[in-house]
């Protein structure tokens, strides 16, 4: 009985330790490692102690409780030393910091440490042969390898997926197919991504495999757009890229590091067509950008006189198509600007006329900037053509484009504007009489309010981008100030 005494310390470790390996949470890789160490570690020594060796055949003759000791004893070292080696396994691929892509590669290494560890007990604790068994699983493996050929292809592809890392997840990716959405969940046999639609789109690992990925998110957030004009031939093409540049340059979403760039496409007698190519800093400006981008490039083309051209497959059927020798110059005046802008909407036609006469023209060279004292407390700016940038203490907060509004705030302040205008570009700008819109905003209490609302969008106070919290507060104030001054 003294004797097997060690055996039977030895099962009562290994018992001990693998009720400490499912009690131990895995998220506690490295205290799992250490106790299962520490089990294997005595098992050994006992092993060594009473000169048995775990890979050599022994004790498996005639049926007696001595020999079932240590056959069961030689098992639990061997599940131990598998769990060792898997827990070096799994710490080691989590200190990688790559957790989630090195899943699939994990469960392979573990798969192919206990295929190790059953040959093993087969082989020097039960004595068998284990070529037979290897050429019998040979056979079986070619079986299921045929039946399960599609399965094993998705399997073998996520490995490579997850070795090349081509995306991460949550990643924004373009498919060969056209899909696109962000990528949320990948395992074995699929990928899953999530559509602009909120839609799940399924694939197989496989296929994914076989698809061009093009990932939004690498190198960085930022992302490339392009745009096709198409203006009517009536002004030199030098002249139409200026005012594209100047669009472009009046867009606060675009990066200006790189520049954004106009390409001069083609030329022909029924159009002169453009490519406005820029870049934003994340995907959720793409289509804002692009938004507010066309919305430039008309009013800085009605400004400047040019005309949009028809699509290249409508030239051939339309009659009559402008050119640079029949095009009638458009006429954008003071009149003209103010029954564009919806604001003054409410107005009649003899009221706008009024408001027109009282516009005053103001011409600005590129760099010069007029503040404080120019500018009139009771003014309306509104910007007739070029750009302008609005500062405060040297720093720009905005810029205003063709039909933007400016002086608001301080016409209900009666003060004078604390920030300064600066000409992107060479500007033309229409000063409004302080006195008749403020017997409009008077006569017009709706008028009023839209006129405060507006700071929101151009105020002489304006925040920086995505910090409009300041405005929105100071609306109820002017609001509350409008009623007290016009009697609402």
């Amino acid at each position: 009985m003294q004797v097997w005494s060690p055996l039977a310390l030895i099962n009562l470790l290994g018992v001990v330790g693998i009720i400490v390996w499912h009690v131990v949470p895995r998220k506690l890789a490295t205290t799992r490692l250490i106790a299962q160490l520490g089990f294997f570690a005595a098992m050994t020594g006992v092993l060594l102690h009473e000169r048995i060796v775990p890979y050599r055949m022994e004790g498996f003759g005639a049926v007696e409780t001595s020999d079932l000791i240590l056959i069961l004893a030689k098992v639990l070292w061997w599940i131990h030393l598998a769990w060792a080696v898997i827990g070096f396994v799994r710490l080691y691929l989590v200190i990688e910091g790559h957790p989630n892509q090195a899943r699939l590669l994990q469960d392979i290494f573990v798969a192919v440490i206990y295929l190790g560890v059953v040959l093993a007990i087969l082989s020097f604790v039960f004595g068998m042969n284990i070529s037979a068994i290897v050429a019998t699983s040979g056979v079986v493996a070619i079986t299921l390898g045929l039946a399960l050929q599609n399965t094993l292809g998705d399997v073998f592809s996520g490995i490579a997926l997850s070795l090349g890392r081509p995306y991460h997840l949550g990643d924004w990716v373009v498919l060969g197919d056209g899909t696109e959405g962000r990528v949320i969940e990948t395992n074995w046999r699929s990928t899953q991504i999530q559509t602009s639609a909120n839609a799940i789109v399924v694939l197989p690992n496989s296929g994914l495999a076989k698809m061009a990925i093009t990932n939004l998110e690498r190198p960085d957030a930022s992302q490339g757009q392009s745009i096709t004009i198409r203006i009517a031939p009536t002004r030199m093409p030098s002249m139409v890229m200026n005012v594209m540049r100047d669009a472009l340059a009046s867009c606060s979403l675009l990066m200006r590091d790189p520049e954004p760039i106009v390409a001069l496409k083609s030329i022909d007698a029924t159009a002169i067509e453009l490519e406005l190519s820029y870049r934003v800093a994340t995907l959720a400006d793409r289509v804002p950008a692009r938004n507010a981008l066309l919305d430039l490039i008309y009013r800085h083309c009605k400004a400047a006189g040019l005309l949009l051209a028809l699509p290249d497959t409508a030239s051939a059927v339309a009659p009559g198509l402008t050119s640079e020798g029949s095009a009638r110059m458009l006429k954008v005046g003071p009149l003209e600007l103010i029954e564009a802008i919806p604001l003054f909407s409410l107005l009649t036609y003899d009221e706008k006329q009024r408001l027109g006469d009282a516009i005053v023209t103001r011409s600005l060279a590129s760099g010069e900037t007029i503040g404080g004292a120019d500018i009139s407390p009771g003014g309306l700016f509104m910007v007739r053509a070029g750009i302008v940038t609005i500062r405060m203490e040297s720093r720009e907060v905005r810029r205003l484009a063709p039909g933007d509004l400016l002086g608001m705030s301080s016409l209900l302040r009666g003060s004078q504007a604390p920030y300064s205008i600066t000409a992107v570009v060479p500007t033309t700008l229409y000063v409004g009489d302080g006195e008749v819109i403020t017997s409009l905003a008077g006569k017009y209490p709706a008028l009023a309010q839209r006129l405060a609302e507006a700071l929101e969008a151009t105020s002489d106070a304006p925040p920086a981008r995505g910090s409009s919290s300041d405005v929105r507060a100071t609306i109820p104030l002017v609001l509350r100030s409008m009623r007290a001054r016009f009697g609402r």
